[in-house]
């Protein structure tokens, strides 16, 4: 009975280390995971980051070209608005210019019209007076 006791003993012991090692295995694995969930968390956060740095710096330079654009739209408007202006001074004064070259066409007229009158009259009155 000695010899089923020790040898109870001893498988006893055995057990005991059994569940020893599987119960450090157990924790020496979950530490394991531990740290691999850590790590890949913080490789996440990492390619999280990287992500919106790209995405945040294509919308910043998006940002920064539209109001570039706009900046450029608002000058050209102004320099629309100029050049309308100029061409607006340069129709009335070639609208004035066409008035006062019909008003010397008109004047030049007058004036032939005064001297065939003149020469008439003239004609007239010399007739008269040689007769």
């Amino acid at each position: 009975m000695e010899g089923a006791k020790a040898q109870m003993g001893s498988l006893e012991s055995s057990l005991l280390q059994i569940v020893q090692e599987h119960q450090q295995r157990s924790i020496w694995t979950r530490e394991q995971t531990d740290k691999a969930k850590k790590n890949a968390l913080r490789t996440a956060m990492r390619v999280s980051e990287l992500l919106v740095d790209t995405v945040n710096g294509g919308v910043e330079e998006s940002f920064i070209n539209e109001k570039r654009v706009e900046l450029e739209i608002r000058a050209l408007a102004s320099t629309i608005m100029r050049y309308k202006k100029q061409t607006d001074q340069w129709l009335a004064a070639s609208h004035a210019l066409n008035t006062v070259i019909k008003e010397i066409g008109d004047f030049e007229n007058w004036m032939k019209i005064m001297d065939f009158d003149c020469k008439s009259i003239n004609a007239a009155i010399r007739n008269i007076h040689q007769m």
